[in-house]
């Protein structure tokens, strides 16, 4: 078992890379899915079935776990991975997105953000230095670097100032982080769409060196066109022997899309959160399981999809649970879901390794706009 933490990359196709990061506590396969665990737990999940899905490592939140049951409660009881019964890797959030999100009255000066906590007012204040510790007293075991993220569309100035900030605060937490073998700290690249900004902000990440590299400030309602031609330059002014993660992306056809242009790591709430309203991916694109057309449809979501929910369980069956609102219809249709984007990853990195990300994503583009299976 490696006791430090390297991303070897194993072979390119164009800008597409596969690889492995190497952890103390398990190997992490590149292009890599991380399923969100906000509160520590994937919801309508146990972690066993979350593994069976072929995560190899999940998110925490900073933000909504210091706020409940706090940090330093999770650290007196074992730290994270024992808390949640999760033994691979875990990154967490820095809590700044959140922050701005969620939090009510907060406040924003340089040392920091002071807010209110969105689950009963009590005031807290988030650093660079204090959300280090906070991810510490956790144990992840890949960290995220404190930044502020403006909401797009923002005017050059706001986002230069934010994008400056954000790499002030990158100093500081490099800095509290410290040296802690085994465990990672990934530097944000902040800028909005702008590209001398976010050339800036590649270069004085690199200087401050950090194991890995996030993009930061996508996926805020900026649409996939803009997001692509951000991606079409940001990952490579960022270090080809570090791991690249994009937060917060997405749907199966923006990941398909950002592993074109050389992006290693996502995460995201869809799969998890679709699968609590009803909304299944499959290969040949979403299934809204609540319609009145799959109430006598004896046949699976995706007949070729392996997964415990299609193997076992019919569209009629899965339409019923939803509409008499059990419990077990968040369960099938997330695990669906979550095995569906890791079956997505696992196809990506086979790609790659053969030379044929083209022919995948010409087929994965051709099957998804055939639609659904007609109607029984």
């Amino acid at each position: 078992m490696t006791q430090r933490f390297q991303f070897d990359i194993r072979a390119t196709d164009g800008k597409a890379r596969t690889g492995l990061i190497s952890t103390p506590r398990g190997d992490i396969r590149t292009p890599a899915f991380m399923p969100v665990g906000t509160a520590a737990t994937v919801k309508a999940m146990m972690p066993e079935s979350v593994r069976a899905t072929g995560a190899d490592i999940l998110l925490g939140n900073t933000y909504h776990l210091m706020l409940r049951p706090t940090a330093e409660r999770i650290a007196n009881l074992g730290g994270l991975h024992k808390f949640m019964n999760w033994d691979r890797p875990i990154l967490t959030d820095s809590g700044g997105f959140q922050v701005m999100s969620l939090a009510e009255l907060r406040k924003l000066t340089e040392e920091g953000v002071t807010f209110k906590s969105h689950i009963d007012g009590s005031k807290h204040m988030l650093s660079p230095e204090r959300s280090m510790e906070i991810q510490k007293l956790l144990g992840s075991d890949i960290v995220m670097c404190f930044d502020e993220c403006p909401a797009l569309p923002a005017d050059r100035d706001r986002i230069k100032q934010s994008m400056d900030l954000s790499m002030r605060w990158a100093g500081r937490s490099r800095e509290a982080f410290g040296d802690r073998p085994g465990h990672a700290l990934f530097g944000i690249q902040q800028g909005g769409l702008e590209q001398d900004f976010r050339e800036e902000s590649a270069k004085a990440l690199s200087k401050i060196g950090f194991d890995g590299y996030a993009v930061g400030g996508l996926a805020v309602g900026e649409g996939q066109e803009a997001m692509f031609g951000c991606l079409d330059y940001a990952p490579d002014q960022l270090p080809q022997d570090k791991p690249r993660y994009l937060m917060g992306v997405g749907k199966p056809d923006d990941i398909v899309g950002a592993v074109e242009r050389g992006i290693d790591m996502f995460d995201c709430v869809l799969p998890s959160r679709s699968g609590r309203t009803g909304q299944a991916f499959t290969r040949r694109g979403v299934v809204n399981i609540k319609n009145a057309r799959h109430m006598d449809d004896p046949r699976p979501l995706d007949a070729d999809c392996t997964c415990p929910c299609c193997s076992q369980y019919s569209r009629a069956y899965l339409h019923h649970v939803f509409k008499a609102q059990e419990i077990i219809s968040s369960m099938l249709v997330t695990w669906h879901n979550l095995h569906y984007y890791q079956e997505l990853m696992s196809g990506l990195r086979e790609a790659i390794s053969e030379g044929n990300l083209s022919g995948f994503v010409k087929q994965f583009h051709a099957t998804r706009a055939q639609g659904d299976i007609e109607p029984v």
